[in-house]
């Protein structure tokens, strides 16, 4: 499974590239908050995978919160022949610990 850890994240973030982002958490927590993205959650990416606004070639970067559900979201995606799609690895916790050094 491809990962990107949060430094790396966060240094792309920082230098404006164009990443596609897909959140797999449950909408009351991207509304809490969120890096941006599509919102899909993991339970229900199966079933609504024609509705990425993504093509299969293109890397797509899988957050959640911890980096579980997300592993499961780049599964999904991979099932469905999408060939890049990465895994937050420690989720957005990790993301904003790499923010707060």
């Amino acid at each position: 499974m491809n990962q990107i850890d949060a430094v790396q994240l966060q240094q792309r973030l920082n230098n404006g590239n164009s990443i596609n982002l897909l959140d797999v958490r449950e909408p009351m927590e991207y509304l809490t908050h969120n890096i941006g993205g599509q919102n899909i959650p993991v339970g229900k990416l199966q079933e609504h995978i024609s509705s990425l606004a993504y093509n299969k070639a293109d890397e797509i970067i899988v957050i959640c919160s911890a980096g579980l559900r997300s592993q499961t979201g780049v599964q999904i995606l991979e099932q469905n022949g999408y060939t890049n799609a990465v895994n937050l690895k420690g989720g957005l916790k990790a993301l904003q610990r790499a923010n707060n050094q």
